[in-house]
C-alpha cells in the first residue's frame, strides 16, 4: 500500500473516531426533555458488565387502585446514589433529564438520567381528601 493512500486511511479513521466522539459528547450533554416524576422506589442496583452504571426503578401510581406504570432511570451523580439507597421503599421525587441517541449502553440502560431525588410523603394526600381553603 503508498504511503499517500495509508495516510488517507488513517485520516478517515481519525475523522470518524473524533466524530463519534463528538456526537456523545453532544448526547451526554444536550437533553432532549426534562421533567419529574414521584412514586415507590422499587429497584436500585449497580448493572453491568464492563461498563457499571447505577439503574433504578419507581413506581408511578395516578389514583388508589389503579395499576401503577414503571419508570426506569439511571443515575451517574454519587450524591444523588446515596439519596436513593437511603430512600429504599419509599416515596421518592425524582429530577430527570432525558438523553436521545446515546450511542452505547455504557453511560446507561435508559434515556433517563436521575440528576436531583427527594423523599415524599409515605401516603400522599389525594386531591379530593385535601384540606378546602375557604
Amino acid at each position: 500500500m503508498p504511503k499517500r493512500a495509508t495516510a488517507i486511511l488513517l485520516s478517515a479513521i481519525a475523522a470518524i473516531i473524533v466524530l463519534f466522539a463528538l456526537y456523545t459528547w453532544f448526547t451526554l450533554t444536550w437533553s432532549y426533555s426534562e421533567g419529574e416524576r414521584a412514586g415507590y422506589l422499587q429497584k436500585f442496583s449497580k448493572k453491568g458488565w464492563l461498563c457499571k452504571t447505577w439503574e433504578g426503578e419507581i413506581l408511578l401510581s395516578s389514583m388508589p387502585g389503579a395499576i401503577p406504570e414503571r419508570f426506569a432511570f439511571t443515575v451517574r451523580d454519587e450524591a444523588v446514589v446515596k439519596q436513593l439507597q437511603s430512600a429504599m421503599g419509599q416515596r421518592v421525587q425524582i429530577t430527570y433529564e432525558q438523553h436521545v441517541g446515546i450511542p452505547t449502553t455504557c453511560f446507561g440502560e435508559t434515556q433517563y438520567f436521575a440528576t436531583r431525588a427527594s423523599t415524599g410523603p409515605v401516603n400522599p394526600v389525594a386531591p379530593s381528601e385535601a384540606p378546602q381553603s375557604q
